[in-house]
């Protein structure tokens, strides 16, 4: 029943295969990522999975068909071309965000994930590629705070108490290491020490959720 419908649309390199005026399908960011791109703005390469996969998402118990499985593979593929880059490509991997989005605009309700791709095999050569070490962890440790609670703890259906959320607890692990340094900014902390808060956070990860950090 669901095998023919079109669930990814492409954009990126001056061409998408949606527009603006297609919110209901693809939501406000979907509709006008496409329209930028067709108009030659420097719009990075991604897709869209249509809004109509979240029905089919719930009419599914919670599960996706493998026809979307395939169809997010080969959009992945198109977006490593126009970008000349490889997710996972150990020297210098493309990183990817996931955003969510809506039909109408919900601000401060819908969650991001950025910096995904980065892992141990791919971390050296980020470090490599932008001579910034401090800059790579940084984005690392924003990866596990929003993974883990994202895709971790919410939508696994985890409800913890109040103030007991693994993102409120990594951030007071944060806290407590800028107040023991003296610190009054996140950027006051250095390459190393952000690198040890990030095996200290999956370390928390495993402790509160009950299973390992991916690491690939």
């Amino acid at each position: 029943m669901f095998d023919n419908k079109k669930r990814v649309y492409r954009f990126g390199g001056k061409t998408a295969e949606g527009d603006g005026h297609m919110r209901e399908l693809l939501g406000g960011k979907g509709a006008n990522l496409a329209e930028m791109s067709k108009l030659g703005m420097p719009v990075p390469a991604g897709f869209t999975i249509t809004t109509e996969c979240c029905a089919e998402y719930y009419s599914l118990g919670g599960g996706y068909t493998e026809e979307l499985k395939r169809d997010v593979a080969e959009a992945m593929k198109a977006t490593e071309t126009i970008m000349g880059k490889k997710f996972g490509d150990p020297s210098d991997p493309l990183l990817v965000s996931c955003r969510s989005g809506a039909r109408s605009s919900m601000p401060g309700m819908m969650d991001t994930i950025l910096n995904i791709g980065l892992c141990s095999e791919t971390i050296p050569g980020m470090i490599q590629k932008t001579g910034n070490p401090r800059f790579v962890y940084d984005a690392y440790r924003r990866l596990i705070m929003m993974y883990s609670d994202v895709v971790m703890e919410k939508a696994e259906g985890i409800e913890p108490e109040d103030g007991q959320g693994i993102r409120q607890q990594l951030d007071r692990m944060m806290m407590d290491l800028k107040e023991a340094k003296g610190y009054k900014s996140d950027t006051d902390i250095t390459a190393e020490e952000l690198k040890d808060l990030c095996e200290k956070f999956k370390a928390k990860v495993k402790e509160v959720l009950g299973v390992e950090f991916p690491d690939t």
